[in-house]
């Protein structure tokens, strides 16, 4: 039943990482308590942390961990229920543990999670609870995130994302908010803050917030598979075709991101190791949500990335139809890091003091103070027009924002040669 090399606890994180969101999920569906299926996972988590090391990884780590986490909610239900409530629990969880055996010997698991974890998406987006307490609980719940990489999600402090989850877990047992997908009716009203969770658990997986590497790729092929039910879901949706879209064409690169020197950034990618087959499937979506007619951000923002896609090099880049493309996107959903982006592609397009007069507004520098990818594309832009002295000082000041480990060792050889040339995002 189990591997021939007892794994460490490090290997048992990672694993248990990965499995957390189908696992508290899948406890949900069948047991309707939110926070008692992520107090029993962790018990779960506790348990594997003791006896994998003896025993070796179980076959299947999932399962394993579902069994165990279900019988320790299981045993916490019993214990708070007296009388003739204890009969009817017995006879419901009875029912519920008999489902579950017989989907997990039967080797149905996966598949059963799947539409789980959906489920599970649309509840966190109950419009009971507030839009940010919505995208914290369903990162947290159904991503996996940290308290941590959520606050970096959203550029804000940990407290306060610490603080929405327990206030978003305390109304959705107080207001007894079902975990299933919303009638008809409803369905469209949430579809657009599961996009929103979608999207920003991809971005943690696609450019990691803290640890050793640059990518979660279990995170962002879990986004686009949940992407795909959702285009499912709402076919006549086109930014939903198009999330899926954009999901694809950037992940598209993932094999080029990285080399045996560390992060690599897109101009230099070796776009023979692009996946093509990915790269056809967003076209396809991104058409599809096109000839509805009916533009939307996610779709510009899927675009840029096809544009990005058909060029051989970055020379060959049409950079001024990007430009165009994020001035759209500036009037559909203004944020910083659009303004970001935008200034980004103008220097491709025009220059890099034309790059450097946009990013230099203060008000763009205030809000993005804590954000190293900004003092990363200042510093390259500085470094590209002569200003060695602010080059260096703005890769310090993303050296001092920085988390993710990779990131940090590609800013600290960039800060040790400061003669880099105009460089576009990752």
């Amino acid at each position: 039943m189990t591997d021939d090399v007892a794994p460490d606890s490090a290997q048992i994180a990672d694993i248990v990482r990965d499995e957390w969101a189908p696992v508290v999920a899948t406890l949900v569906a069948r047991f309707g308590d939110l926070g008692a299926a992520e107090d029993a996972a962790q018990d779960a988590t506790e348990q594997a942390l003791i006896d994998w090391p003896r025993s070796g990884f179980p076959r299947d780590p999932r399962a394993w961990l579902i069994v165990v986490a279900r019988r320790r909610l299981i045993d916490r239900m019993r214990r708070n229920v007296v009388g003739r409530e204890k009969t009817q629990l017995a006879a419901r969880l009875d029912t519920a543990i008999r489902d579950m055996d017989d989907d997990l010997e039967a080797g149905h698991d996966t598949s059963l999670m799947r539409d789980d974890q959906l489920r599970l998406i649309f509840a966190c987006c109950h419009p009971a609870l507030s839009r940010e307490a919505q995208v914290a609980l369903t990162l947290r719940s159904v991503g996996g995130l940290s308290t941590a990489q959520i606050a970096t999600a959203f550029l804000v402090p940990e407290p306060t994302v610490a603080q929405r989850l327990v206030r978003a877990k305390k109304k959705i047992e107080a207001a007894a908010i079902p975990f299933k997908i919303p009638p008809d009716a409803e369905l469209l009203a949430r579809t657009d803050l599961v996009r929103t969770v979608l999207y920003l658990i991809f971005n943690e997986g696609y450019d990691a917030s803290s640890g050793p590497a640059q990518m979660r790729n279990e995170l962002c092929d879990e986004a686009i598979r949940l992407a795909g039910l959702l285009a499912d879901l709402t076919p006549d949706d086109p930014e939903s075709l198009g999330l899926l879209a954009l999901f694809l064409l950037i992940h598209s690169r993932r094999d080029a991101r990285v080399d045996e020197t560390g992060l690599v950034l897109l101009d230099d990618q070796d776009r023979t190791q692009w996946d093509r087959a990915m790269i056809e499937r967003g076209v396809e979506s991104l058409d599809r949500a096109l000839r509805l007619d009916r533009p939307g951000p996610i779709q510009v923002q899927a675009a840029i990335n096809a544009l990005h896609a058909e060029a051989t090099s970055s020379a060959d880049t049409d950079w001024t139809q990007i430009v165009l493309l994020y001035r759209r996107l500036l009037d559909l959903a203004p944020s910083p890091v659009v303004e970001l982006n935008h200034a980004v592609a103008v220097a491709m397009a025009d220059g890099a003091v034309s790059g450097l007069a946009l990013l230099d507004d203060p008000a763009l520098a205030t809000s993005l103070d804590g954000y190293s990818h900004f003092h990363a594309a200042r510093a390259q832009l500085l470094a590209d027009v002569g200003d060695h002295a602010g080059a260096r000082s703005a890769y310090e000041r993303a050296l001092e924002t920085v988390r993710n480990d990779m990131e940090r060792d590609f800013l600290s050889r960039r800060l040790a040669d400061l003669s880099p040339p105009i460089r576009a995002t990752p």
